[in-house]
Order: structure tokens, then C-alpha cells, then sequence
């Protein structure tokens, strides 16, 4: 099994897109309107990541209300370089919080949902193939 899309539930899918795409950098992969659904599926995958994004409003089966999401984590290898590339770009971050030798940077969305990046020490990640 695999982790490969997050439904981030959002007021306002042309904005969410300007943030996502415009402010951090996602790819956007996918952005339809099936005819006669009145849905729109966007679906974005941050660099490098394996596992993408799904912005949407009013997407039955998904009643996740705006802005509830929480703490979605970006995992990166440096912190401080990633807070100042979004800082640079302007996206409002929080300062760099060391949690015993893990690191993390939070940050929202226009709608309130949240992120955090992270950087994990090396020694805290799981062998390969455990």
C-alpha cells in the first residue's frame, strides 16, 4: 500500500492553487471539471514527493469542513534553508522549533489547514528495508 493523495479540503480552489503552486512550489499535476459533475478535481504533488494533493470544494464524499486540516508534514534535510526559501517566496512561517534534535516550521494555508515542515536527524530514520 501506498500513500499517494491527500484530499486539503479549501474555500477557494483558484486560491489555494496561487498559494500551492505560486508560494510553495507544488507541481500541478491535474486541474479537470468533469462535464456535468459540477466537481473540480486539482491535484498538486510537492517536489520530489511521491505523494500529492488534492484541493477541493464541495467534492461529494469529502465533507472534511475548510481550514481543519492539521499538521500535514513536508519532510526536508535542511530547515533553516527551507524556512528561508518560503520566507523568500512569502509564505508566512513560524520560527524553527527543536523538538530534541527534530525540527519543525509551521505554516497555513489561506483557509487555515496546516503544515509543518520537518527535519529529522539521521540517526531517528528507520534502517532500510525495516
Amino acid at each position: 500500500m501506498r500513500l499517494e493523495l491527500v484530499p486539503v479540503p479549501v474555500s477557494d480552489v483558484d486560491r489555494a492553487l496561487a498559494f500551492y503552486v505560486d508560494l510553495l512550489g507544488f507541481n500541478l499535476d491535474h486541474d479537470v471539471q468533469p462535464p456535468g459533475t459540477g466537481a473540480r478535481i486539482t491535484q498538486l504533488t510537492p517536489p520530489g514527493s511521491a505523494c500529492s494533493i488534492l484541493l477541493y470544494k464541495d467534492l461529494p464524499g469529502l465533507d472534511l469542513p475548510v481550514g481543519t486540516l492539521r499538521g500535514l508534514h513536508l519532510v526536508v534535510t535542511d530547515i533553516h534553508k527551507a524556512r528561508e526559501a518560503l520566507l523568500a517566496r512569502g509564505v508566512e512561517v513560524g520560527g524553527v522549533d527543536d523538538l530534541g534534535g527534530v525540527y519543525y516550521v509551521a505554516f497555513a494555508d489561506p483557509d487555515g489547514n496546516t503544515w509543518l515542515l520537518q527535519e529529522m536527524p539521521p540517526g531517528a530514520r528507520r534502517p532500510e528495508g525495516s
